[in-house]
């Protein structure tokens, strides 16, 4: 009788372990094996065992090389509006350090998103620079910093419209970034993962960001804490292709120090102590 009830304990365990592996993957879209053991304090192979059931039971999670992952997550894509509004302490202490880090004189390259909109705020508020050309991809980007002429210059990179970001992509977005070089470039991205490297949710713009990458003496990515440790649909560029991190929120020791093995600084503009409640 002892045995069975040992049985239906872990039994209980295994499917509330799962369950909470559904749910941390519905929020974050990809979990990773190593990260789950971690989490829940058993093997890898215990997890992998996991995934396969879920990956089962479960029509929108799929097993991926090194994790489960939320099937249709990675191909939807938010409107710029409905994410506008959230995040909005951690966007804002990061768009106030970027825009810190920009000098007069400095020519840089703004990318689309809210994180560098709160750049651009930012940017505007700064009455001591002058003499900075910013090139950006986003049109409602470019209308804030109008605010700012003519101590802030804005170049707008053409292309054709995207409604959904205010995004300009190709064909023609590139004409204007592959003839220039810029001193910083302010990147936003949906995912950082340690294997996968910076991902985007939509291919048109994964391909700008690729050009912007290659544009500028020092890269540096913008994201909230959420999109740390995940992984979406349209590859951006490795690790090791970024200068600088910049984000705000609680982020996994572990990645930070992967972070900065690839080669890249890291700084957190609003520090937190510990992990969100899943």
């Amino acid at each position: 009788m002892m045995m069975a009830q040992d049985n239906d304990a872990e039994s209980l365990d295994i499917e509330a372990r799962r369950e909470r592996i559904a749910k941390m993957v519905d929020t974050e879209q990809f979990a990773s094996v190593k990260q789950l053991a971690k989490l829940f304090g058993v093997s890898q192979v215990t997890i992998r065992t996991d995934i396969d059931a879920l990956s089962k039971e479960h029509h929108g999670l799929r097993r991926v090389r090194g994790g489960i992952l939320r099937g249709q997550v990675p191909y939807s894509e938010t409107p710029y509006e409905a994410r506008s509004t959230s995040e909005e302490a951690g966007k804002r202490a990061i768009g106030e350090a970027a825009a810190d880090i920009v000098q007069s004189n400095d020519t840089i390259i703004l990318d689309v998103g809210t994180t560098t909109m709160a750049i651009a705020e930012a940017l505007v508020k700064r009455a001591d620079l002058t003499n900075v050309t910013a090139f950006t991809n986003g049109i409602n980007i470019a209308l804030t910093l109008e605010r700012a002429y003519p101590r802030i210059m804005t170049v707008v990179t053409g292309g054709s419209l995207r409604p959904l970001q205010h995004s300009l992509v190709e064909p023609m977005a590139t004409l204007i970034l592959g003839n220039i070089t810029a001193n910083i470039a302010f990147i936003g991205c949906n995912g950082v993962d340690p294997d996968f490297g910076i991902s985007t949710t939509n291919l048109p713009e994964a391909s700008i960001k690729q050009v912007i990458v290659q544009a500028a003496h020092q890269v540096i990515v913008v994201a909230d804490a959420s999109k740390f440790g995940r992984r979406t649909l349209a590859h951006v560029c490795g690790l090791e292709d970024v200068d600088s991190f910049l984000t705000a929120g609680f982020v996994d020791e572990a990645l930070i120090t992967q972070i900065r093995e690839a080669g890249a600084t890291f700084r957190n503009a609003l520090p937190a102590t510990k992990a969100p409640e899943m």
